[in-house]
């Protein structure tokens, strides 16, 4: 069985690069694996707050830590042209010495398209795109020189050095859960595959899916690692974490559904309900503190919870 992995689903939204630059350090220090930012322009909730930009802050992060991996839940295939974004990818995990994870997924949130001026077309033509980007940057990874003729995107002789210091290339993970599409191109594609918040509930099924896809193209899903993203509210004592909970309740209440997904209470009620989702086959956490990853509430985390899988 992999090792059950944790690593902080970030939401950049109304933090300063302070903030952030002294929670990913703490992070490192306290061995979460990963720390993924999100890719997008503004909060669908508060729109009014500050929001760096993804790769532009995957950047910085990588420059300010050691260890952890740096990445995003998950950049959007829409928004960089999948050869330039290859370029992008080997040089982020050149200068971070090998700790870039490529994080990718089709694109959702129409009216950010719309905002900046994107096509917006509908969900398959979306995940055809996702998938052309992937075959395009594996072989910008690996070829010296790389053509692809496709339906939306074209090389002719490209070239791409340095190639990524991860061989053949740095992990991919994809989000999303459709099951009729997307999970196909995770099928073919992912080293990882991330199932949303929104379709904890249907993990179970969309697993048995996924095996299925892999099935038909004669691929071992053993070899796709499961990760989920988790929300956890924890609380030292029961005082505490009450005081977690009305809090969640009024920032990410309106975003996620907590009283159907998240992970929630003091440490060992926690481990024990991780325990469950590591038996369904989850071994990578992605978790968002409720919080947003206060210094002390990753240290609870790092003291109390993550050692009972390690």
């Amino acid at each position: 069985m992999r090792p059950v992995k944790f690593g902080l689903f970030f939401p950049q939204a109304g933090l300063s690069f302070a903030a952030i630059k002294e929670r990913a350090q703490l992070a490192d220090r306290l061995g979460f694996d990963s720390i993924l930012f999100v890719d997008h322009m503004w909060s669908r909730a508060r729109m009014e707050l500050d929001h760096l930009e993804a790769w532009t802050l995957m950047s910085a992060t990588a420059a300010v830590t050691e260890r952890i991996r740096i990445g995003a839940l998950v950049l959007c295939n829409s928004y960089r042209n999948p050869a330039f974004l290859a370029k992008m990818a080997s040089s982020l995990d050149v200068v971070s010495n090998g700790r870039l994870l490529l994080g990718v997924g089709a694109g959702w949130m129409e009216e950010e398209y719309h905002a900046y001026g994107y096509p917006f077309p509908r969900p398959r033509i979306r995940i055809e795109q996702l998938e052309e980007g992937l075959q395009i940057m594996k072989r910008l990874f690996t070829e010296e020189r790389a053509t692809f003729q496709g339906k939306y995107y074209t090389l002719a002789d490209a070239v791409n050095e340095p190639k990524p210091v991860q061989k053949p290339h740095p992990p991919i993970l994809i989000g999303g859960a459709g099951e009729q599409l997307l999970l196909k191109v995770v099928a073919r594609h992912a080293d990882i595959w991330n199932c949303p918040n929104n379709q904890a509930a249907a993990l179970p099924r969309k697993l048995d899916v996924l095996r299925h896809h892999c099935a038909d193209i004669g691929r071992d899903p053993d070899e796709i690692e499961v990760s989920e993203q988790a929300i956890i509210v924890l609380g030292a004592n029961e005082e505490s974490f009450l005081a977690q909970w009305r809090r969640a309740k009024k920032t990410i209440g309106s975003v996620f559904d907590l009283e159907q997904t998240a992970y929630r209470g003091m440490p060992e009620l926690v481990v024990d309900q991780l325990r469950k989702r590591v038996q369904l086959g989850v071994t990578y956490f992605t978790f968002l503190l409720s919080d947003f990853h206060a210094p002390e509430t990753l240290e609870l985390l790092a003291e109390e919870v993550v050692p009972k899988f390690r």
